[in-house]
């Protein structure tokens, strides 16, 4: 069973909602489609206040070499342009659209029928995928067609297909792959005609062998497509980690995938351009799997771009009385939500409710050297040294001890013993090291 060697844990998996699948929810009566959903920089509105639209409309263009078109996830009134807070609190530019029905472009093929042939050129492929609106569905965001198109003297090798879900709760991707594997593999071969790369690899946690035997069965029919099975260990998922498991090839320091010849893409992104350059279907609605030990109802749910999380909640059953944090995500990487009118993005693959006993953090004591953050520390870095020097405004130190490695997968603090938040220091210090870059660069 492949893995990679240096650092990881091995957290509670939580898998509760795995057994249920996928399940349709209706457009709420309002959806709140922020400009500012994808890495890179917002979307310019192509809409005014009381325009009509239909669902899978452009409504906001990509401006700048990174950013991503946005599409109507309903049909309705555009009742107002304005600025709503995001699941961090920052206040960020949405378009505010009233339902009305649900009349969607003529173009879009809806259905369940598989669409094996793919008519389009490589350069037709990219294009679709960037007028559709794609980005990473794994929770980064970054617009597919831009890693779809390696830099100038960067040539990809593999296509490496994340179906890890390493995080807890998290099964979005699990029941895409029980229920969506043929389409997935068209969409896999889809990616490879885009990046002209001859070889792909699903990497697969061992958690998830009905998906495992699924997709090893249909790839059968694929000479170019393997399915290898991952050891469950956090943080499978990343990229790097996922790429020296599944290739042995590690990615240096500050460098990308592609500089080893890789290209990593999720389950749910793989989807999603199987419906783009297959169906003419826009990113519009997406897999949030809506879980936690006290929710009454864990689900996966089919849910349109800007449906506010409360109404997904509801349909899991309601907010537990007891409940003491909602994170966006899972709770290893995941942040919690200012409050639950936070709209559905497109990178938010869970809403996970903890109760309060299980938000509660110990005292943080004093480091006692142990070393544990050190071991588990995926990047090989020092995590105890990372946080004194950001608790000690030393960015520049920070720096030279490469603290803009860090993935931010929550390893350290897991771990210590004396409670300490380590990774919340170190996310003030990348913040403040990241600015003293982008200054002097």
């Amino acid at each position: 069973m492949k893995t990679f060697k240096r650092g990881g844990i091995h957290p509670k998996e939580n898998k509760i909602s795995s057994a249920y699948p996928i399940e349709v929810i209706p457009p709420p009566a309002i959806v709140y489609i922020p400009l500012s959903q994808h890495a890179g920089m917002p979307a310019i509105p192509v809409v005014n206040k009381n325009d009509k639209v239909k669902t899978g409309q452009l409504i906001a263009k990509a401006q700048g070499f990174i950013s991503a078109d946005i599409h109507s996830s309903v049909s309705g009134i555009v009742t107002n342009i304005q600025d709503i807070a995001d699941a961090a609190g920052y206040l960020k530019k949405a378009i505010i659209i009233k339902t009305e029905g649900d009349e969607w472009l003529e173009n879009i093929e809806r259905g369940n029928t598989l669409v094996k042939n793919i008519s389009l050129s490589q350069t037709e492929i990219i294009e679709k995928i960037k007028d559709s609106g794609i980005v990473g569905l794994g929770g980064a965001a970054f617009p597919t067609h831009i890693k779809l198109t390696p830099p100038k003297g960067k040539i990809a090798e593999i296509l490496i297909i994340n179906g890890a879900e390493c995080e807890p709760y998290l099964t979005s991707d699990h029941r895409l792959m029980i229920e969506k594997g043929d389409e997935i593999m068209v969409g896999i071969t889809i990616l490879l005609k885009a990046l002209n790369v001859e070889k792909a690899i699903i990497g697969i946690e061992a958690n998830k062998q009905d998906a495992i035997n699924i997709l090893t069965s249909i790839s059968e029919k694929y000479e170019n497509i393997e399915v290898h099975t991952l050891k469950v260990k956090y943080p499978q998922g990343s990229e790097k980690q996922l790429i020296k498991a599944l290739t042995g090839r590690e990615v240096p320091s500050q460098k990308l995938p592609v500089d080893v010849g890789c290209v990593v893409q999720n389950i749910g992104t793989t989807f999603a351009v199987y419906e783009a350059v297959q169906k003419n279907k826009p990113l519009i609605e997406r897999v949030v799997t809506v879980s936690g030990s006290s929710i009454k109802k864990p689900s996966n749910f089919l849910v349109r771009i800007g449906t506010p999380v409360s109404f997904l909640i509801e349909k899991a059953g309601g907010l537990p009385e007891n409940t003491g944090k909602i994170i966006s995500g899972g709770t290893m990487m995941g942040k919690s939500f200012l409050n639950i009118e936070m709209p559905v993005v497109k990178g938010m693959s869970g809403v996970t409710v903890l109760d309060e006993k299980e938000t509660l953090r110990m005292k943080a004591l004093n480091c006692i050297r142990c070393g544990k953050c050190v071991k588990v520390c995926p990047m090989g870095l020092a995590p105890y040294l990372l946080a004194t020097i950001s608790e000690h405004s030393g960015f520049e130190k920070a720096e030279k001890e490469k603290i803009m490695d860090c993935m931010e997968c929550g390893s350290c603090s897991y771990i210590c013993p004396s409670g300490r938040p380590l990774l919340d220091y170190i996310r003030v210090g990348k913040i403040k090291t990241g600015e003293i870059i982008r200054k002097r660069n």
